[in-house]
């Protein structure tokens, strides 16, 4: 029949129907139900068929934007990612921008940006990049530790059994056994906070972070130096952030952000020294004049902490070269401890 007398037939207008035809306008039920009557073929029929076209119009549309994001797939370290098995190894340009959206579990690259770069959540699990030269590569780090902690299943967050938990800690910086890291991961567990070391990605100055996932506060560790005097005092840094700062404070060590605080940062700074090697501790060290390795040691066992704690805090005020004290730095590869 014709187009006309089809129209006739249903009661729509003839321009709806070539509207339909000319895929310019979609068929809905109600239209489904007066095909039904008119051809004889379920309005079942027809709703598929719609829904089949709109499903390949919406993953064409979806193609033609992945084509678009590749430039913003470029900006990311995808081989080191891909190295350390964050996402599938490829060369193709299309396929690195859909394992990434799939990797931040967003459906365009615009999503990624208004998350991660002009984030308006008001959760401390995110915060606005914007500032960070290296936002591309911070956010692929900040998914990996989000990713990691939601294989954990974590206790209720308890302060005070945090608190307690602390002499423990400092007593594995001073002894380190081998497995330490699985020491301090059970300990902190135990009080609700997830532990967890993610591989620095290049350009990317990071040491730590502190966030809160939901209720659940996250340490999150590059072990960057690969030194036991920064992993302590960065551990202990980030600690200082959970306890002093709570769920509303967000860190990222060395890392300039927009949420960034000089004040708390300050703060945080003073409780790892405080847990490490105390100034009261080094102003006692200072007044010998002539320390000798011997001295270290002693002052070390006094203070309770490690030899590489009072020679990396000296290095740090350079009052002595990073020449000097090499032999008391206990090497770190977390990569292998895990």
């Amino acid at each position: 029949m014709s187009r006309k007398e089809f129209a006739l037939r249903t009661g729509k207008p003839e321009k709806t129907i070539i509207a339909v035809l000319k895929e310019e306008s979609s068929l809905t039920p109600e239209m489904a139900i007066l095909f039904e009557k008119v051809t004889q073929i379920p309005a079942q029929f027809w709703i598929n068929k719609q829904a089949r076209y709109n499903e390949y119009i919406a993953r064409k549309k979806h193609e033609e934007a992945i084509s678009h994001a590749t430039e913003w797939a470029k900006k990311f370290p995808y081989s080191e990612m891909a190295k350390y098995k964050w996402v599938v190894p490829t060369r193709k340009p299309e396929e690195k921008t859909i394992n990434l959206l799939n990797y931040f579990g967003v459906a365009s690259h615009g999503a990624w940006e208004k998350l991660y770069v002009e984030t308006e959540l008001k959760v401390a699990a995110y915060t606005s990049l914007k500032q960070s030269h290296q936002s591309h590569a911070i956010s692929a780090w900040l998914r990996k530790g989000e990713l990691q902690s939601k294989q954990i299943d974590a206790p209720a967050f308890d302060v005070k059994k945090l608190k307690s938990k602390i002499p423990a800690m400092q007593q594995l910086m001073v002894e380190q056994p081998a497995d330490f890291f699985k020491q301090l991961q059970a300990l902190c567990l135990s009080a609700g906070v997830v532990l967890l070391f993610t591989p620095k990605l290049p350009k990317v100055p990071l040491s730590g972070s502190t966030r809160w996932l939901n209720n659940t506060p996250l340490i999150q560790l590059t072990a960057r130096y690969k030194r036991n005097d920064s992993f302590w005092f960065t551990f202990f840094h980030e600690l200082g952030h959970i306890i002093l700062h709570g769920k509303k404070y967000i860190s990222l060590e060395n890392v300039d952000f927009a949420a960034a605080d000089p004040e708390k940062e300050k703060e945080a700074h003073q409780f790892a020294v405080g847990l490490t090697f105390t100034n009261d501790q080094e102003k006692e060290l200072h007044e010998n004049a002539t320390l000798t390795e011997k001295d270290i040691i002693d002052y070390a066992g006094k203070f309770n902490t490690h030899p590489a704690m009072i020679i990396g805090r000296l290095q740090h005020d350079k009052l002595i070269p990073y020449s000097v004290g090499r032999q008391f730095m206990e090497p770190i590869d977390l990569g292998q401890i895990e």
